[in-house]
Parts: C-alpha cells; structure tokens; sequence
C-alpha cells in the first residue's frame, strides 16, 4: 500500500511539475504586413492587408530585415512579416520580428 502511494505521489509531483514548464514555452507565429510602427509598437494586417492589430515589442525582442539586425524603426509600410509570440508570466510578449522588403 505505501509502495502504490509514493508511486502516485511521484507521478502526480511529475505532472504537476512539467505541465507548467511546457504551458511556458508555447510558441505562437503569424505573418502578415506592417501598416505602421509607432515608438514600440508594430501594428499589422494578416497576409490579404485585413485585420489590423497591434503589438507592444519589448526592447529584448529579436529584429531582423531581410536576415540581417535591425530596429523596430527600419520597418516600413508594406514589408511582410513574421511575428513570433510567447507566453512569457502568463502574458503573450513578442521575442522576434522577421521582415521582408517589399518586392
């Protein structure tokens, strides 16, 4: 009987343990244009130019223009994007911006 209940015990300390490890981690991405970026926020439209919505970039957020480094002031009306969130503190924070030129 003690031998079965530290077993659960230590199934359940498992579960318990790694669940909010791997809930931490969740990365999302979504691509689409800028419209314009304003001080510290990009505000974008999904791929069709609909659906506006804005994002606060956190100054440690990972920025890059056609693959090099950049800032969130290089990025211009019309270039393609790639935004990539996490779930950081049970917030949604952007770590990395990829953008494109406008062909």
């Amino acid at each position: 009987m003690l031998r079965r209940t530290f077993a659960l015990a230590a199934v359940v300390a498992l579960v318990a343990w790694a669940v909010p490890v791997y809930g931490e981690e969740e990365e999302k991405t979504h691509e689409g244009k800028v419209v314009k970026v304003d001080g510290t926020k990009l505000t974008m439209s999904d791929k069709d130019g609909k659906n506006e919505h804005t994002h606060t970039i956190p100054a440690d957020a990972k920025i890059t223009l056609d693959g090099k480094d950049a800032k969130l002031a290089d990025l211009k009306a019309g270039m393609s994007v790639k935004v990539t969130a996490e779930k950081k503190d049970n917030k949604v924070q952007v770590t990395k911006i990829e953008a494109k030129k406008a062909d």
